[in-house]
């Protein structure tokens, strides 16, 4: 080989090596379950955990979120630091399939939006699959899209990824007392987030017009409402605006379906109403006069007509949070408008499926099933 081409080689190879070890990166960006995510999401949840800044979190903080978070007390103090909160392990859907982790589709004056994207193990190349959107619960003010690999969520989404659906799990922005973010951003940035998905459809491997949503309490309010409502409503990111998709079914486990009859929201038949979940809805600024239209936009039920995807709602008939009478409710609507509604009462079953009095009946494995095999039911 000449000096010549024996130098064009080698920068060739070099070059080789660079482009590598670019791509390289960007297939870890896939799968980035470490790194500047997990940095961001570490100091974001301590700052709400350590509330009197002392640099330990205790149980007289919050008892609720001490007892899962004991186990990170490594030297037995009774209290939390932050070297050891760090050590917390970022619950991710792990299925052999791949996974593109921390995907950012939106940015708001709040903060950054991520949503993780799973897919089947035996994906075929050039294969357009079919997508199950999973909002999760917490009020519109709690909770996280790493909620879908705990629990009654795992059993569900691998297998949905076994029967080759690709199971995508959403952030949103989350209420505050006093802030601006409402129950209607909760619902925007989810609705955001599935335009996001149909934009980037092509490179996504995934198909717009085969959206489904899957939703818990809160969650379940907003499936319902990415499930009932026209893609072309509640416009958030103008970027994404243009980008439509196509809702073929949903599942709301224990999720409300009216807020302007707040009488749906008591368990038992008192006739006290209280409006649980209006300054959810509503904003610091929000006028009386805008209050009525405000609870009718965010409540599903008002989107439910004969040409609806079909909706299986599964309630607990002993909820207190959720009360079953909006599966009542729901159904009486379908019925009168011959809309797709399907319900299912789970007995003796509080909010979360915690039984009340007796065993659940159904089971929470019938429960879990039934919703499986509801998607499986309506894939084309």
């Amino acid at each position: 080989m000449t000096r010549s081409r024996k130098l064009k080689f080698n920068v060739s190879l070099a070059i080789l090596c660079i482009t590598f070890s670019f791509l390289k990166g960007l297939a870890q960006t896939d799968d980035q379950s470490n790194g500047a995510y997990r940095e961001m999401y570490i100091k974001k949840n301590w700052d709400k955990l350590d509330t009197n800044k002392d640099g330990q979190f205790s149980e007289r903080e919050n008892n609720r979120r001490w007892k899962p978070l004991k186990r990170l007390d490594l030297n037995a103090d009774n209290q939390v630091s932050y070297e050891e909160f760090s050590e917390l392990q970022i619950p991710y859907l792990n299925t052999g399939g791949e996974r593109k982790l921390n995907v950012l589709y939106k940015e708001t004056k709040e903060e950054n939006l991520y949503l993780d994207i799973y897919y089947p193990k035996n994906r075929k190349v050039n294969q357009k699959l079919p997508v199950v959107i999973y909002t999760h619960g917490g009020g519109w003010a709690a909770g996280s899209r790493h909620g879908a690999a705990n629990a009654s969520f795992k059993t569900v989404h691998t297998a949905l990824l076994e029967k080759g659906f690709c199971v995508v799990s959403v952030s949103y922005r989350l209420w505050e007392n006093g802030g601006e973010t409402s129950m209607r951003d909760c619902v925007i940035d989810s609705k955001d987030a599935m335009r996001y998905l149909s934009k980037h459809h092509k490179a996504l491997g995934i198909d717009p017009n085969r959206f489904f949503s899957f939703g818990d309490s809160a969650g379940g309010q907003i499936a319902q409402m990415l499930l009932l409502s026209a893609p072309e409503t509640l416009i958030g990111d103008p970027n994404l605006a243009s980008y439509t998709y196509k809702m073929v079914a949903g599942v709301s486990w224990y999720g409300p379906c009216d807020f302007e009859d707040i009488s749906l929201f008591n368990h038992d038949d008192s006739p006290v109403s209280k409006d649980r979940f209006g300054p959810r809805i509503t904003k610091p600024n929000t006028k009386p006069k805008e209050k009525l239209a405000l609870y009718r936009e965010m409540s599903p039920i008002n989107y439910l007509n004969k040409n609806s995807p079909p909706l299986l709602m599964i309630q607990g008939d002993k909820d207190t949070t959720i009360p079953v009478k909006h599966a009542y409710y729901m159904a009486e609507k379908a019925n009168k408008v011959s809309a797709p509604v399907t319900t299912l009462i789970i007995k003796n079953a509080g909010h979360n499926w915690r039984k009340v009095d007796a065993d659940i009946e159904p089971t929470r494995g019938e429960i879990e099933q039934t919703t499986i095999d509801y998607f499986v039911s309506h894939l084309n």
